[in-house]
């Protein structure tokens, strides 16, 4: 590859490419349920930016560009909630998804008190749900998105790492 990847927190200027990246990424998961109207490909820029000033957001570089990014926040009842977790298509099944995992359940506990982690995907996504029980999520049940789309709710420890890759 030449070059390595490097994770960090991101800022504001990372918000239009991350925009961008989530819209590539998320294609493929729209066409998996054959539904264009999926949260992250309906999401605003304004919105996008608004999550990376309050959010505890990620990014994945490799040079100048965000190759990869998931973003992580307390809810109302503690438990920090992650979401949006994407990596270019090209750079897929390299051990990203998990750092980026790694590095927002990190700061989220470390900084802002989580001790218990949720995340949602589509019940047909069958990478997702395979990279997150390898790290230590278990299904704790379903829910439907607003975008009428299936999902199946995860939930993990804080401290518990499975694999990393």
């Amino acid at each position: 590859m030449g070059m390595s990847v490097t994770i960090s927190v991101a800022t504001e200027q990372d918000a239009e490419q991350i925009f961008k990246l989530q819209y590539l990424c998320f294609q493929s998961e729209a066409a998996l349920y054959g539904n264009y109207r999926i949260d992250p490909l309906v999401q605003s820029l304004d919105s996008v930016r608004q999550e990376v000033v309050s959010d505890c957001v990620f990014v994945a570089r490799l040079g100048d560009e965000v190759v990869g990014s998931v973003r992580g926040r307390i809810t109302e009842d503690g438990e920090a909630c992650i979401s949006r977790l994407c990596v270019h298509p090209r750079l897929q099944g390299h051990g990203i998804g998990a750092r980026l995992l790694r590095a927002a359940e990190e700061a989220l506990a470390q900084e802002r008190g989580a001790t218990r982690f949720r995340l949602h995907t589509g019940r047909r996504s069958e990478g997702n749900l395979r990279l997150y029980r390898r790290v230590g999520y278990q299904t704790v049940g379903t829910s439907k998105g607003t975008d009428g789309v299936e999902m199946i709710v995860l939930e993990k420890q804080a401290g518990t790492y499975a694999a990393t890759a």
